[in-house]
C-alpha cells in the first residue's frame, strides 16, 4: 500500500461518526459475526459473476444530483414539563364531609381544623405531574396534616422552609420552592378564612418539598430534551413514600437535606460554590478579543493586551528572565522573535504546548480564565448534570470529561491514572451518556460508519470507484464481498458496508475498548499520535481516542501491560472479555473536581452550557407562569 496515501486517508477519516439514519452498526461485520458463524469472503475472491441489487459493474444510469449528506443529532428548543393543578376536589369524601356540620358552630366551640378537609376543593396549587399525582395519592388516603395544627403553621413546617430557602447552596433555585406562609396574626372571628389559608399552605408546602426532593435527586432539567447528544434514563423518585417518611420523621429538615447527592464530587462542587459566592471580581484582568489567533511573524493590535496579560499572570522568575523584552515593548503590533520567546516561556509555565501560537488555551491563561460569575454558572450547571449520574460513580470506573480532553481510571474509589484523549469535533460531537465496558478488541477491524461513507468517501468514490480497493478496504453489499469498483455509488449505500482490516495504519490502531451503545462510540488507539500534543483536542468523528490505550486496556482487563502487548503482537483479531462490571461515564463538565478535590474549569467546546442555561430559563418561566 502506498504509505503516503494510506496516511492521508487515516487523517481524513477517524474512528467514529454521528448518524441519524437507520443503518447497519458501525462495526458490521465484526469479530462477533465471525464467532457466530457468518462467513466472510476474502476481498480478492468471491465476487458475484453478475450484478446484484446494490451494485452495478458498468456504473450505468448515474444521477447528476450532488452526493447526499448524513446529518448528526441536533439541539432542541427546550420544552420544560408544564405544571398541572393538584386535583384537590378528589380528596374529599362526600359521605364524611357531608355529615359534619361543625362550621355552623360558634368559633369558640369549634375544634380548629376539624372540618378543614372540606376546604380542599377550593385549594388551587400547581405542581409537576409526578408531584401532583403523589399529593393526590397521599392526601386521598388520610385525614391528618403534615404542616399545620390548631390555628397555625407548625415548627416542622418552618424547619422545612429553612431548607427550601437555602436551595441555592446545592445549585437549585429557591424561587422554585417558595411558599406563602400564613401570618401569625389573624382575625379570630373568621376562622373559616384562616383555615382556608392554612389548608392551601398545607398542599403548597408539600408540593414545594416534593418538587425540591425530585429536583435534587434527578435534576430540574430532562437532559434528553436538550439535544440528541444527551442520552440518559431519568431517575425515578418515590415521592408518595417520601411524604410517608415526612409524616413520622422527628427531624424533617435533616430528612429533606439528606436527599441531596452525597458523592465526593458533588460535595466538592458545593464547597466551591459556597466559596465563590463570598468572593468578588476585584482582581485586575485583561481583555483579549474573542477569536484572536496569533502566530510568529503576524501583526495584530491584540499583541499589546497579550503582553499585558503576561505581565499580570506570569511568575516573578519569568518576568525577571525576560525583563529586557518586557521593558522594551512599546505596544507595537508586530509579533517579533523576542516576543515569541516570551510567549513560549509563559506557555511552558502554564503547562501548555510552548509553540508560540496564541490561541484559545493561551488566551484563557492570559485573561485568568472565567470570571467569578462565570465559574458560579459552570458550577450550577455541573451540579445539575451530576444529578443525572449515579450518586457515587462506583468503586471502579472510567470517567471521560470531554471539555477537559481527559480520561480517568478509578479503582478502590481512587484515581489510579489519567490520560489525554481526543473527542469529537464540534461538527461530530461525542455524546453525553453512561454505559458499561464489556470488551477489549485487539487488532481490530474498523467498520466505517455510514455518515463517513456518505459524507466523506462518496464524493471520491463517484469519480474513482476503485478508490477503496486500492486503499485496502473491504466492501460488502448485502453481506457479500464485492470490489469497490463494482458498487453503484450513485445508488443507496444503506446495504453497503465498508471496513478496514487490522493493520499498522488502521484508523483504530492496536485496540478498541467497547461499551455497546446505540451511538457506536467507544475508546480506541489511533495512528494520529500528534493530536495528543494539542491543547484543543476536539478532532474526531465522535469516538474517544486514548493517548495510552494499552494502559487503559490492561486496567479494565485486570492484566499486565505485557499481557496486552502479547495479544497485540499475535496479529490476530481477538475479543477479550472484561471480567468485571466497569461503568464508563462519557461526560461533559466544564467544572469538575480533580483527584485532590480542587475544582478545575474548562472551555465549553460544544457550547452546551449555553443550552443548559436556556433550559434553566425555560423551566423557570414554566414554574412561575400564572396558572
Amino acid at each position: 500500500m502506498n504509505i503516503i496515501r494510506s496516511t492521508a486517508i487515516v487523517a481524513l477519516i477517524s474512528s467514529c461518526a454521528i448518524a441519524t439514519i437507520d443503518v447497519r452498526p458501525a462495526s458490521a461485520i465484526t469479530l462477533m459475526d465471525l464467532i457466530r458463524g457468518k462467513r466472510r469472503v476474502a476481498p480478492q475472491q468471491g465476487y458475484p459473476s453478475r450484478p446484484v441489487p446494490g451494485f452495478d459493474t458498468l456504473q450505468q444510469n448515474r444521477a447528476v444530483a450532488p452526493p447526499p449528506r448524513v446529518s448528526g443529532p441536533r439541539y432542541y428548543t427546550y420544552r420544560p414539563e408544564p405544571l398541572r393543578r393538584v386535583a384537590t376536589d378528589r380528596l374529599v369524601d362526600p359521605v364524611v364531609t357531608g355529615s359534619v356540620g361543625a362550621y355552623g358552630l360558634p368559633p369558640m366551640l369549634r375544634v380548629p381544623l376539624s372540618n378543614a378537609r372540606h376546604l380542599l376543593p377550593e385549594v388551587d396549587v400547581r405542581a409537576p405531574a409526578d408531584v401532583a399525582k403523589a399529593l393526590e395519592s397521599f392526601y386521598g388516603g388520610r385525614t391528618d396534616f403534615l404542616w399545620i395544627a390548631g390555628s397555625g403553621v407548625t415548627s416542622r413546617a418552618r424547619a422545612a422552609i429553612a431548607v427550601l430557602r437555602d436551595a441555592s447552596k446545592v445549585g437549585l433555585d429557591p424561587a422554585d420552592y417558595a411558599v406563602v406562609v400564613p401570618a401569625d396574626t389573624f382575625d379570630h372571628a373568621d376562622m373559616i378564612a384562616r383555615e382556608k389559608d392554612l389548608v392551601r399552605f398545607e398542599i403548597a408546602m408539600s408540593a414545594a418539598v416534593l418538587t425540591y426532593v425530585q429536583d435534587t435527586v434527578r435534576g430540574r432539567i430532562d437532559p434528553n430534551r436538550i439535544s440528541g447528544y444527551h442520552d440518559f434514563k431519568r431517575k425515578s423518585v418515590d415521592l408518595s413514600g417520601f411524604l410517608g417518611k415526612l409524616a413520622i420523621a422527628s427531624d424533617v429538615a435533616a430528612l429533606i437535606e439528606d436527599q441531596n447527592p452525597k458523592s465526593t464530587q458533588f460535595l466538592a462542587l458545593k464547597q466551591e460554590l459556597e466559596r465563590l459566592r463570598a468572593e468578588t471580581d476585584a482582581a485586575p484582568r485583561v481583555e483579549i478579543a474573542p477569536g484572536t489567533l496569533l502566530k510568529p511573524g503576524d501583526s495584530n493590535p491584540e499583541l499589546a493586551n497579550i503582553v499585558a496579560g503576561i505581565r499580570l499572570k506570569a511568575s516573578e522568575a519569568l518576568k525577571s528572565e525576560h525583563a529586557l523584552v518586557l521593558a522594551g515593548y512599546q505596544g507595537a503590533p508586530e509579533y517579533t522573535p523576542e516576543l515569541v520567546s516570551l510567549v513560549e516561556a509563559f506557555q511552558q509555565e502554564q503547562g501548555l504546548k510552548p509553540d508560540g501560537i496564541i490561541g484559545q488555551a493561551s488566551i484563557r491563561a492570559l485573561v485568568g480564565g472565567d470570571t467569578t460569575a462565570g465559574k458560579i454558572d459552570k458550577l450550577e450547571i455541573a451540579m445539575e448534570q451530576a444529578r443525572w449520574l449515579p450518586d457515587g460513580l462506583g468503586d471502579r470506573y472510567v470517567f471521560i470529561n470531554q471539555p477537559a480532553f481527559m480520561a480517568y481510571y478509578n479503582e478502590q474509589g481512587t484515581e489510579q491514572f489519567s490520560m489525554r484523549v481526543v473527542v469529537g469535533s464540534k461538527a461530530n460531537q461525542t455524546y453525553f451518556f453512561q454505559d458499561e465496558i464489556q470488551t477489549v478488541e485487539v487488532n481490530p477491524y474498523w467498520g466505517v460508519p455510514q455518515s463517513i461513507i456518505v459524507n466523506e468517501m462518496l464524493p471520491k468514490l463517484r469519480s474513482d470507484p476503485s478508490y477503496l480497493d486500492r486503499m485496502g478496504y473491504q466492501v460488502e453489499v448485502g453481506g457479500r464481498v464485492v470490489p469497490s469498483s463494482a458498487v453503484n455509488w450513485y445508488g443507496s449505500t444503506a446495504s453497503v458496508s465498508v471496513r478496514q482490516p487490522p493493520s499498522s495504519d488502521n484508523a483504530l490502531g492496536e485496540l478498541k475498548i467497547l461499551f455497546p451503545n446505540s451511538h457506536a462510540i467507544y475508546m480506541h488507539d489511533t495512528p494520529s499520535k500528534s493530536f495528543f500534543k494539542r491543547d484543543q483536542r476536539a478532532l474526531s468523528h465522535g469516538c474517544v481516542r486514548l493517548a495510552e490505550p494499552r494502559r487503559m486496556a490492561a486496567a479494565v482487563l485486570g492484566v499486565s501491560l505485557d499481557e496486552v502487548a502479547n495479544e497485540i503482537a499475535s496479529g490476530r483479531n481477538k475479543a477479550l472479555p472484561v471480567p468485571h462490571n466497569i461503568p464508563v461515564y462519557v461526560s461533559y463538565f466544564t467544572a469538575w473536581p480533580n483527584k485532590d478535590g480542587k475544582v478545575e474549569y474548562f472551555g465549553d467546546v460544544y457550547d452546551r452550557d449555553m443550552y443548559m442555561n436556556r433550559a434553566f430559563e425555560a423551566t423557570r418561566k414554566a414554574r412561575h407562569a400564572e396558572g
